[in-house]
């Protein structure tokens, strides 16, 4: 075992490690001191620790911080707690997914643990990196029955680049199926594997229940429910993860990682004082990207406890604090002492690897639904985006109504879109395509690691379609009926995979992904999508018009939609698009009414959602977004029936 220890070279603080025989002997020296012997004054925030939680998506980080916040007693007995207290945002608890980092304080004796929630999915990878540049330690959680996934290799690359103190979390022990010791092993392969030092292998391990709100330090107990509460985890982190180093007494530096707004504070910093201290309203120096320095006044300072912001006098090297009274300030900044101004590096973020066009809405339905339409508020949005979502980039685009959204995913894309549509903005995207860079003169483009977990009677055409889109198997594994698969594939095989990998599969599949790296292009990939049916008048669908034409494909709209010309109404059953009067009536005769097909039934018609149309529509399409309606529609209006 080995101990955190620091040593003073040239007037700069170092990390080393120390052995327990060791720590006595250079402590009597005056070379070393160590959390376990004393805190050197202005060093070491000794009762603060900053975590970060990280894990693959839906192994459970933020149910476990909702236990860690049940037992730490910072709520009124009469305190309800809603479950997964941490996703605020509602399209996180829609979803069941975490989309913004967000930070929270919770009392463990006399230490203040500052924790950070990280999204799992490696779309919002702009939110784990930067977080991960606050703590000094993080808790890795994976799965008893799943082990590490796609993006428990990406959190942890970020989390051991960085060189913080893993923990590792086997959760969900109770489940059926658990089996620790492999998940152990497998996360000792990927720590290998990332190339992990002697002491970074040497992590602590908790096994855990985050729903039950139980840990325990021995996987037996953990196996046998002979566990307690969350005391063994919490204990582990106050031994294990280093106190914040920084000088309380040197001059101010604390680096801008999040941002938040409030309507009478305007912008709300979130980040780390790394050294000296900050005070309410004191004069501070913001050093801003192009190297310019302006001095604002702390108008509101806040500390964490629980769920709440607190407002503080002052905050010292180590906290994690916000602060109001700082306009047009951007990530990655840094606040200092305006006498003594020294800025922080800036935070590195991973290149986007997709990009899609945003445009104004000029269909004929344009402007019915929609609260902001014009190129001007989209425009102003997007770039308001820009400042608080660093894996984003936007750019003008061919005309003067469009603009070039780059992001980290479809899933970070999708996102951005359904955050707008609901506060009212209406506009059109293009398919999303993927970013290339060249590597050593050549071309290359984003590859990712795939995994998916099907039946076993499904397993055969699930390969097959990654073949095809030039997908290459890596592993395969079958256990009880069902089919772990790994796959390392272009992202540009992807696009439009998911649902068509529902359908295979009939709902029972599941399928995860993560960048992987930069690779050569690999040619043209073939889509096995079939052709659209596109409506060719105006107006309003039939039951009559629709029944006629039913053997044609299956179709996106019922009775009573609203259609225009160009508008993609459905699929076609052949290879070829066909433009189809979807808005016939039957014509009156004496003898029978035009109304008499209402209770004419009709197949059920596919429901097009935001997911379903990016993963749907091709170069020669785009996407109508509002807040009331998803439509498909052909680039050009005036389309022909395709040869």
């Amino acid at each position: 075992m080995t101990h955190p220890a620091y040593s003073v070279d040239n007037g700069k603080l170092k990390r080393t490690r120390l052995t327990p025989h060791l720590v006595s002997t250079c402590h009597q020296n005056g070379i070393f001191m160590t959390s376990e012997t004393q805190t050197p004054p202005g060093i070491l925030n000794e009762k603060i620790r900053n975590i970060a939680i990280i894990a693959h998506v839906d192994h459970g980080k933020t149910t476990l911080v909702d236990s860690m916040f049940r037992q730490s007693g910072i709520l009124r007995e009469n305190e309800q707690l809603a479950e997964r207290a941490m996703d605020s945002h509602d399209l996180e608890r829609e979803r069941g997914i975490t989309i913004l980092a967000k930070n929270t304080a919770i009392p463990y004796g006399d230490y203040k643990v500052n924790i950070l929630d990280t999204p799992g999915h490696a779309d919002f990878s702009g939110e784990v990196e930067r977080v991960l540049t606050m703590v000094d330690g993080a808790l890795l959680i994976v799965d008893a029955v799943e082990g590490p996934m796609p993006q428990t290799r990406f959190v942890l690359r970020k989390a051991l680049e960085l060189g913080l103190t893993v923990v590792l979390v086997i959760n969900k022990v109770d489940r059926a199926a658990a089996d620790p010791s492999r998940a152990v092993d497998r996360v000792v392969d990927l720590f290998i594997e990332l190339g992990a030092d002697e002491h970074q292998l040497d992590f602590p391990i908790v096994y855990a229940s985050g729903l039950a709100g139980t840990s325990s330090l021995s996987e037996e107990d953990a196996l046998n429910s002979n566990m307690s509460d969350l005391s063994p985890l919490m204990e582990t982190i106050v031994k294990h993860i280093q106190a914040p180093p920084g000088d309380k007494e040197a001059p101010l530096q604390l680096q801008v990682s999040t941002l938040d707004y409030n309507d009478y504070l305007g912008r709300i910093v979130i980040g780390r004082i790394t050294r000296g201290a900050i005070r309410m309203g004191q004069m501070v120096g913001l050093f801003q990207r192009d190297g310019k320095l302006s001095q604002h006044r702390v108008t509101k300072l806040y500390g964490f406890q629980g769920l709440k912001r607190i407002e503080i006098d002052i905050a010292e090297a180590g906290d994690i604090v916000a602060v109001a009274g700082i306009p047009e300030v951007q990530i990655g900044e840094t606040l200092t002492d305006p006498a003594k101004p020294e800025a922080l590096p800036l935070i590195s973020i991973e290149e986007p690897t997709l990009k899609m066009t945003f445009s104004i809405n000029n269909s004929p339905l344009a402007g019915r639904e929609g609260k902001f339409v014009t190129s001007r508020q989209i425009k102003d949005r997007l770039w308001r985006e820009v400042k608080s979502n660093v894996s984003l980039r936007v750019e003008e685009g061919d005309t003067p109504d469009s603009f070039v959204v780059s992001g980290r995913g479809e899933l970070h894309l999708s996102i951005l879109i359904e955050t707008m549509r609901r506060e009212g903005y209406e506009f059109q995207v293009s398919k999303p395509e993927v970013l290339t860079k060249q590597v050593d003169g050549q071309l290359c483009e984003p590859f990712e690691d795939l995994i998916f977990d099907v039946p076993d009677e499904m397993t055969g055409s699930c390969i097959e379609k990654l073949c095809q889109r030039k997908g290459e198997l890596r592993h395969m594994e079958s256990t009880g009926g069902r089919t772990v698969v790994e796959f390392k594939i272009p992202s540009r095989g992807l696009l439009g995979f998911r649902s068509e990998f529902i359908r295979m599969t009939k709902g029972q599949g599941m399928m995860t992904h993560a960048f992987s790296e930069f690779l050569p292009w690999v040619g043209d990939i073939g889509t096995s999508r079939n052709g659209v049916l596109v409506a060719s008048e105006p107006g309003e669908a039939t039951s009559y018009a629709l029944k006629g034409v039913e053997d044609r494909g299956i179709f996106f709209i019922k009775p009573r939609t609203t259609v225009y010309k160009g508008m993609i109404i459905g699929e076609n059953n052949r290879s070829q698009d066909l433009v189809l009067n979807v808005c016939k009536t039957k014509k009156l005769t004496n003898m029978r009414s035009a109304g008499a097909d209402v209770l004419e039934v009709l197949q059920t018609p596919i429901e097009v959602t935001l997911e379903f149309g990016l993963d749907y529509i091709e170069q020669d399409e785009l996407m109508e977004v509002t807040p009331l309606n998803i439509r498909l529609r052909k680039e050009n209006l005036d389309f022909k029936r395709s040869t």
